[in-house]
Formats: C-alpha cells, sequence, structure tokens
C-alpha cells in the first residue's frame, strides 16, 4: 500500500482539502485499497476539530465531503509511515523538515507539493485561505486538484513499476 500525508498548518483547511480530494480520485479510478491518504499539521492548535466550515462549504460544492476529518498534529513518525510527505507551503515545508532533521533524516523526505504534482499553475504553494474571503477557498480546491491529478499519475507510475 502506498501512504499520502498532506500537511498544512493546522490541517483545518488546505491539508483536509488535498486529504478529500486524493481520497475522491482514487475512489473514482478504484485505487482506494491500495493508497492510504491522511493529512495533519504542523501546528497543534486544532486538533481534534473538524475542518473549517468554509473548507467544508468549498469542497462540497464540488462533490468533495471532509467533514468527517479530525484535525492531528505531525509526528516524526510519520516520516517512517508515509511514502509521501507533502507541504503546502514553504513555511510547512520547512517546519517538516527541521522535525525530519531532529528525526535523523530518516523516512520519507518531505516535498512542496505544487511544486512537485502541480501541471497547470505557475504557483509553487497553496497560499492559506483562513483570513480571505470564499475565493480563496475555491483558489485551494483549484491548485489541489490539478497536483491531486499529477500525484495520482506519480503514484500510478509508482505501481507499475
Amino acid at each position: 500500500m502506498i501512504r499520502v500525508l498532506f500537511v498544512c498548518l493546522g490541517n483545518i483547511c488546505r491539508s483536509p482539502t488535498a486529504h478529500g480530494v486524493m481520497l475522491g480520485l482514487l475512489e473514482s479510478e478504484g485505487l482506494n485499497d491500495q493508497v492510504f491518504v491522511d493529512s495533519a499539521g504542523t501546528a497543534g492548535w486544532h486538533i481534534g476539530k473538524t475542518p473549517d466550515p468554509r473548507s467544508q462549504q468549498a469542497a462540497l460544492a464540488r462533490g468533495v465531503d471532509i467533514s468527517d476529518q479530525r484535525a492531528r498534529q505531525v509526528s516524526a513518525e510519520d516520516f517512517e509511515t508515509f511514502d509521501y510527505v507533502l507541504a503546502m507551503d514553504r513555511s510547512n515545508l520547512d517546519d517538516l523538515k527541521a522535525l525530519y532533521a531532529s528525526n535523523g533524516s530518516q523516512g520519507t523526505e518531505p516535498k512542496l507539493f505544487l511544486r512537485a504534482f502541480g501541471r497547470s499553475f505557475d504557483e509553487h504553494e497553496v497560499p492559506d485561505p483562513y483570513y480571505g474571503g470564499e475565493a480563496g477557498f475555491r483558489h485551494v480546491l483549484d491548485l489541489v486538484e490539478d497536483a491531486c491529478d499529477g500525484l495520482l499519475a506519480d503514484i500510478r507510475q509508482k505501481m507499475d513499476a
């Protein structure tokens, strides 16, 4: 089984959105029993909480239900557990790299999600929509849907190898 972890700051907007979008893609491709997806935050402020209501609304408008997810904080063990550790922005990536280094640089090295798998946008980060309006949440979905398509293609290559 291939394991994917999406990481943002609080695990209530961007990473649960990517988690939900990826689950939907995997289900539609019949791969949900071969790929495990999770999400986490670099900070622990929202542990146990559901995704931000605005993220839930934006995702649901595109047929993605993320309401059953609960926030958790990333741990050093995640680098050993997951094949992909994907940060939403450079700040998240810096936090992940520090945790990775403190763990002796063992396991999966974190990557910047959009830079690694995005295909249709010039942006390299998924911006945090928390302090903005509804358009920001829709833009996150646009970016995440594109990058999840690229990630799925990468996963398929690994499965076929």
